[in-house]
């Protein structure tokens, strides 16, 4: 439930912050006439990422054995690309997300109402395909139990209470700590998905070495221990992984957390202000 609840968090404050950004800026600018021109954006964005996430529920119902490990395995793989994308994205373009939107909306604004829905429907569009998949990735490894639905939607709601709470500046959170711990744990987060991507793999029978094992910890690790399934269903942490997974979760995990602790390289002084100046 937690890292389902994590997803929804995460991703709902980005389409939060989106939506606070963009009613901002036409109450602002007094063009409140078109207010309901991006709520109509929003809730085609919502109608659309809600059918994604059913669609690729029902697929993958209706699939044989084999067929539905390989589509668990490329949603999975799609879904680490998605979040670690997300996660270098949100590092670097928080700063400037404000600018970027007042200026796409002032252009639609210009273009006419139809523009001012496409501004709203793709601004908030990719945050609910993303949450989409990331969840239904997510849940693969988890229990069949509602558990997963439950956390996403409490994410989601948080996410829209903080949303509300920033754009009537009753909450002062320090964004970029928020979204360097959120990012934090959804390295971790990805790394159990990537790893469960592969053991789908390993189970279609595409990749070998689902029966060997890289160590078994089930004697510590009790499998049907609550914490043993708070492990599983946060990070896909079990107690006898193949050699592969745990090869495959150790790739990931390494490199991208040196990656995003790396401290944000400094820009460079521009020449004209560094050179001297000529002696008069």
């Amino acid at each position: 439930m937690f890292a389902s609840y994590l997803i929804g968090l995460r991703e709902g404050l980005e389409a939060s912050l989106v939506v606070s950004i963009l009613v901002a800026f036409l109450v602002k600018s007094d063009r409140r006439e078109r207010l309901p021109m991006v709520w109509a954006g929003v809730g085609v964005a919502v109608l659309l990422s809600v059918s994604f996430g059913a669609l690729l529920t029902f697929t993958a119902a209706h699939l044989g054995t084999q067929q539905q490990e390989m589509f668990d395995a490329v949603t999975s793989l799609a879904a680490t690309v998605f979040v670690t994308f997300m996660i270098f994205w949100m590092r670097t373009a928080a700063r400037k997300m404000s600018g970027e939107l007042r200026e796409k909306m002032g252009a639609a604004l210009e273009l006419g109402a139809t523009a001012v829905v496409v501004v709203a429907f793709l601004s908030v569009a990719r945050e609910g395909l993303e949450t989409a998949l990331l969840w239904f990735a997510a849940v693969q490894g988890a229990t069949s139990s509602a558990s997963p639905l439950i956390g996403i939607t409490l994410g989601l709601l948080t996410s829209v209470a903080l949303g509300w709470g920033l754009y009537r500046s009753a909450l002062r959170i320090n964004l970029t700590k928020f979204f360097t711990w959120t990012g934090l744990l959804l390295v971790l987060v990805a790394a159990g998905i990537f790893k469960y991507g592969v053991h789908d793999l390993q189970e279609s029978g595409l990749v070998p070495g689902l029966n060997t094992y890289a160590f078994d910890i089930s004697g510590v690790l009790d499998p049907s221990a609550w914490y043993s399934t708070l492990l599983s269903g946060m990070f896909n942490i079990t107690p006898q992984p193949s050699v592969l997974e745990a090869v495959a979760w150790v790739v990931y995990l390494v490199p991208v957390l040196i990656l995003f602790l790396r401290p944000a390289a400094k820009t460079p002084a521009s020449p004209a202000s560094t050179s001297p100046q000529p002696a008069s």
